[in-house]
């Protein structure tokens, strides 16, 4: 099983889509002012946006891998991104940096090499299952 794309609401679509292009995501599809799909910088995981009155906002957080948590909050404060909370080293071995996307959407740069997938309290797989 692969992750094909996630789907968020937003309340102002020309803007969310001039953001998220700001933040490196490529645009292949926008129809009607209302939908619009990405290819994400790496991998094979898309991710759209749909136009809603009144998205309903909850407590999602979308995380997008980087590299260089720092290099990249650096490079998205001069292309005006604000962000709630700068590059932090978290007690889960993740450096982290935390804003918002036009409609209020939460969202995460993050680093975590190995730990991504691989952290030291990692249960073990079962070998029979």
């Amino acid at each position: 099983m692969d992750l094909n794309q996630v789907l968020v609401e937003v309340s102002n679509f020309d803007d969310s889509v001039e953001f998220y292009q700001t933040l490196g995501l490529r645009l292949i599809v926008s129809a009607r002012g209302e939908y619009a799909r990405f290819e994400m910088p790496s991998g094979s995981t898309t991710f759209s946006l749909y136009l809603k009155d009144a998205p309903i906002l909850g407590n999602t957080v979308l995380y997008f891998e980087v590299d260089d948590v720092d290099r990249s909050y650096a490079e998205l404060l001069e292309k005006g991104v604000k962000f709630d909370c700068p590059p932090t080293d978290q007690i889960y071995r993740w450096r982290t940096a935390r804003f918002r996307d036009p409609s209020g959407n939460q969202l995460c740069l993050f680093h975590a090499g190995l730990d991504r997938r691989f952290p030291p309290w990692r249960l073990e797989q079962d070998p029979a299952a």
